[in-house]
């Protein structure tokens, strides 16, 4: 059967809203002509509201989020520079693995899957480090991997606890323009977001936000860039223009999502993610699961990774998802490959449109012999979400 559309329930891409698709579809134009910068100003003095920053930058590459990564790493580190993270997911790997190719020392903190940045052992590490040789502390915000969102808050109190120089790196590729972030308050001195998330774009831009003190030491840092290179960047969006053609076409969307997103409100973006994860947590709890997430202080508002018993193949209840009922989940990957399947819950979404991702959950994992009482997850957001309507302003009918 054809019919209908496939539901998209992945953490990423996400669902693109008509708007940005309408606005996306027009001519190619010319990003050297002298209207150009009417386009691009507005957009970037825009992303530094959603970044939540005053003082700081944000830059547009033509990239995924790995890009991202490596425009943060490239500009402001040297080689042989030491670096603490933390490994408790797949994408907080990959960064460390980027770092180490780069030629960095990287102090890694290994966290059992499912557990956060280990705030306690970040203290310690960085107590220790008298002489300041750890020039960048990295925080995966939310790992996607594991429906996990770290506290950035309270790794900067520890950075300024301690009087440490440290620039403080933020992977928000699944947060930013989603949950609660905040570029300045939290004194985020690199921030990577990509357009594929919150921003309901394609993949192609890698945004990143960039505070002062990381615009100071990119002055001497000796990592080589060319394409990512900070100062090359500033200085041309300076007049409105690039340094190199830009993803036009993506810039036009960029532009819808900002208006969407300010036309709701940031902080109504971030209740609207929360009440909506709840949903799919209920159900999780209906269904006699658990979630990946070890404790409540852990869970990701944008992508719930959900644990399936031993004895099950948590890849058969994707594959059975997609070829019966035409509905798209996020795998498990790496050290949790088979043991949980990811239900994506950010961007452009309402209450409907997550229950027919639990819905076809729920078949799913009874098509694979999984216990579940059919109804109970559905029901169980269904209940919440009418509890909880009168909060957002819907009309409640009894």
């Amino acid at each position: 059967m054809t019919s209908g559309n496939r539901v998209l329930a992945i953490p990423g891409p996400t669902n693109m809203p008509d708007k940005v698709r309408m606005a996306m579809d027009r001519a190619l134009e010319d990003h050297r002509a002298p209207d150009f910068p009417e386009l691009v100003r507005p957009i970037l003095a825009d992303l530094k509201k959603v970044f939540r920053t005053e003082s700081g930058e944000v830059v547009i590459f033509p990239a995924s989020g790995t890009g991202g990564w490596e425009a943060a790493i490239a500009n402001t580190l040297s080689p042989g520079d030491k670096v603490l993270a933390a490994s408790f997911g797949q994408f907080s790997h990959l960064w460390i693995d980027l770092c180490q190719r780069f030629g960095l020392d990287v102090d890694v903190v290994e966290v059992p899957w499912g557990e956060g940045v280990p705030l306690a052992e970040y203290r310690r590490r960085l107590e220790a480090d008298r002489a300041h040789a750890i020039k960048g502390v990295l925080v995966c915000h939310n790992e996607t991997a594991t429906g996990v969102t770290s506290d950035v808050a309270a790794v900067r109190r520890i950075l300024d606890d301690l009087a440490h120089p440290a620039l403080l790196y933020v992977d928000g590729v699944s947060s930013i323009a989603s949950i609660d972030f905040q570029m300045d308050a939290w004194g985020v001195d690199l921030a990577v977001s990509g357009s594929q998330k919150g921003f309901m774009l394609p993949a192609g831009l890698a945004i990143v936000g960039v505070s002062q003190k990381a615009l100071a030491a990119a002055e001497s840092a000796r990592l080589p860039r060319c394409f990512f290179d900070f100062g090359d960047m500033i200085r041309a969006n300076r007049e409105g223009y690039f340094p190199y053609t830009p993803a036009t076409l993506l810039l036009h969307g960029l532009r819808a999502s900002l208006d969407m997103l300010l036309a709701e409100g940031l902080e109504n973006v971030y209740a609207r993610h929360n009440r909506l994860a709840e949903g799919v947590r209920r159900a999780v709890a209906a269904w006699g699961l658990e979630l990946c997430a070890r404790a409540p202080e852990w869970y990701s508002d944008t992508v719930s990774a959900i644990m399936v018993p031993d004895g099950f193949d948590s890849a058969e209840v994707v594959r059975t998802a997609y070829e019966r009922y035409r509905l798209s989940l996020g795998v498990g990957l790496s050290k949790v490959a088979g043991k949980v399947f990811r239900i994506g819950h950010l961007g452009w979404l309402n209450e409907l449109m997550v229950i027919e991702a639990l819905a076809g959950s729920e078949m799913a994992m009874r098509d694979v012999g999984l216990a579940v009482e059919p109804g109970s997850g559905v029901a169980a957001a269904e209940e919440f979400y009418r509890e909880t309507a009168a909060a957002t302003g819907m009309k409640q009918v009894a």
